[in-house]
């Protein structure tokens, strides 16, 4: 059974052809949000896929913009009833918008290439570690509010690595193994899930020893998916906020760090020993082995 996509892919399309639509009938937002009735902040969030439309407006868009081609008007009518459906995290209430985008593009990708400097991929954590991230990383001081993350992103996990998994390509620093997160068995355990992974799912470590290299400048995830879908999005987290990266130019230069980073990384064979090695420290601190 295919995994559902969510909403977010079919907003994204569904935006980017109203705006080529808009563009192509010379019109501009701020004349189409006065056709609808609507604010400009509107017609931007449709365009850019962070909300859906409803049919009837739709339907006065294409018509303001004399779309005349039957089946692009069907396709757009499909898009747009797949973008009104609701994710899979709906069912944990409302989630800010720019994680629920982040869940939606994750949940619709074939093929997912992240790189970690700081802690474990979130589809890779396991609940202990996850609960541990909630109480110190994410800053969240509310025993509900926590409880509720680990949740969601043990039910992440599911709904992406469950039916019809993506492709999943790691990449961590060695770091990552070092810090402590949780206390030694929360890390010895989560040490042991890594080890414990199916094949589809590639972990690899650059260790300390191999010095700089692209991923010191930070996390990345590189999504892809069905060409009918999507071109590939690259994620970027940091304090300021959540960037999509989509331009040629920015896929190209990402594609190039990832490759620098899986040469910079031990194979997938010495990445699994040196998390074993690391994994037994925690499970016994006065071991000294490397």
């Amino acid at each position: 059974m295919a995994r559902p996509i969510g909403p977010t892919i079919p907003r994204w399309q569904l935006g980017e052809q109203l705006s080529a639509l808009r563009e192509r009938a010379r019109m501009s937002q701020s004349q189409i949000a006065d056709r609808l009735g609507c604010s400009v902040s509107k017609i931007q969030k449709i365009e850019a896929g962070e909300v859906g439309v409803v049919r009837a407006e739709l339907e006065a868009m294409l018509a303001s913009y004399d779309l005349t081609d039957d089946q692009l008007r069907t396709e757009l009518l499909a898009l747009q009833g797949l973008g009104k459906q609701r994710g899979w995290w709906s069912k944990f209430g409302a989630v800010p918008t720019p994680f629920a985008t982040f869940l939606g593009i994750e949940s619709a990708a074939t093929k997912i290439r992240a790189y970690e400097p700081m802690v474990i991929h979130g589809l890779l954590q396991t609940e202990g570690y996850a609960r541990a991230i909630a109480g110190t990383v994410a800053l969240l001081p509310d025993e509900d509010q926590r409880e509720r993350q680990v949740r969601i992103r043990m039910e992440r996990q599911e709904k992406v690595l469950g039916d019809d998994p993506p492709e999943v390509w790691a990449i961590l620093d060695e770091a990552v193994l070092r810090r402590e997160i949780g206390g030694p068995s929360v890390m010895a355990a989560q040490l042991r899930h890594l080890l414990a992974l199916p094949p589809w799912i590639t972990v690899q470590v650059v260790p300390f020893g191999n010095g700089g290299y692209p991923g010191t400048r930070g996390a990345m995830t590189i999504f892809e998916f069905d060409e009918r879908l999507h071109s590939p999005v690259v994620y970027v987290e940091c304090q300021a906020g959540n960037l999509y990266l989509e331009k040629e130019d920015d896929l190209r230069r990402c594609n190039l760090a990832y490759n620098h980073m899986t040469a910079s990384a031990l194979s997938k064979q010495e990445s699994a020993r040196l998390v074993e090695v690391v994994a037994r420290q925690y499970e016994d601190p006065a071991r000294s082995e490397r």
